[in-house]
């Protein structure tokens, strides 16, 4: 059955957006239980006329806006289930001779020493390199070159990149820039997501906020809380990129866990043993080319939990200095 004889109703719970056609073209919808076709059969022909619109107009452009919205929901809800990293050459000329293939729900750790080629790496996967950077790298998307439209587009975008510089000029309440954002990404149960983001990123917090908080008055903390939870949840990027969050004032091993529950693929460049240690692999970056791939081991795992309990100690006393208690431990 064509979409000209379902009702306007059912059309408007698959797809809220679609109101928005009749919006810009400036018809009101009074009775949802007419189909379309039905509808624009009761629309008077003056104004039509004053419209400059037919109805067979309204008809083929409804039906081509619909479908461009599945097009678009398709294309950006792509299932990207691996990359692979084939390897260049580094600042020496040397060849990297390497290829790791990272899956879906895997975090990755980029490391070495400020200067090594750390971010050059995260910005060869956003640029989904094919030996057309200055390291000659090349990047799979599950197992093969990416499409042009898809490694060139300004509206779908595969990589989403998070870092410490995270604040807003917009002159926004957190809800009000949430929902714009929902409604950008064709997002059904908008209010409903929204709300999820909130509560997430205020886990990750170490400061509360609500919805009705302005963008500007948060902290870098909760910015980047609020960032992480919303490229989890609202944003349709399957890869992230994480570059030197380690002094973010966030929840570190929540926000990790939080990406991999949403089967994201995380790469993140760091210098914190923690977070380091949280991937499940780690990259070794020297002289700008990777030296050395590392598999954490069970033994490194244990010591992870002794390094997060300290952690938490320092977090502790960190929080009774701010709030001008004493340390008597």
């Amino acid at each position: 059955m064509g979409v000209e004889n379902v009702k306007l109703r059912e059309v408007f719970e698959k797809q809220p957006v679609a109101r928005d056609f009749f919006d810009s073209i400036g018809i009101e919808i009074k009775d949802e239980n007419l189909t379309l076709m039905e509808y624009v059969e009761t629309i008077d022909e003056e104004k039509l006329e004053d419209l400059g619109l037919s109805k067979d107009f309204i008809l083929e452009n409804f039906k081509e806006f619909l479908n461009n919205l599945s097009d678009i929901e398709s294309n950006e809800l792509q299932k990207v289930k691996s990359i692979t990293i084939i390897g260049g050459y580094n600042k020496l000329g040397e060849k990297e001779d390497v290829e790791i293939e990272i899956k879906a729900g895997e975090i990755i750790s980029i490391v070495g020493p400020t200067g090594s080629g750390k971010s050059r790496l995260l910005a060869d996967i956003e640029w989904m390199a094919q030996g057309d950077t200055p390291t000659k790298r090349k990047i799979l998307l599950n197992g093969e070159v990416p499409e042009k439209d898809l490694r060139f587009s300004s509206e779908f975008k595969l990589v989403a990149q998070l870092s410490q510089n995270m604040n807003f000029v917009i002159d926004l309440g957190v809800r009000e820039f949430l929902l714009l954002h929902a409604e950008s990404r064709y997002i059904q149960n908008k209010e409903e997501v929204v709300e999820k983001v909130i509560e997430k990123a205020n886990e990750l917090a170490g400061e509360s906020f609500t919805g009705d908080t302005p963008l500007t008055s948060l902290s870098g903390g909760q910015s980047r809380a609020l960032m992480i939870a919303d490229t989890a949840i609202l944003s349709k990027s399957p890869i992230i990129l994480i570059d030197e969050i380690e002094n973010a004032g966030i929840d570190r091993k929540r926000a990790l866990n939080l990406l991999v529950e949403e089967q994201k693929i995380v790469l993140m460049a760091t210098h914190d043993p923690i977070l380091a240690l949280m991937g499940d692999k780690r990259l070794v970056i020297s002289h700008g080319g990777i030296v050395k791939i590392i598999e954490t081991s069970k033994k490194e795992k244990q010591l992870l939990e002794q390094l997060e309990e300290l952690d938490r100690k320092l977090l502790s006393y960190r929080n009774k200095l701010r709030f001008g208690e004493r340390l008597t431990d």
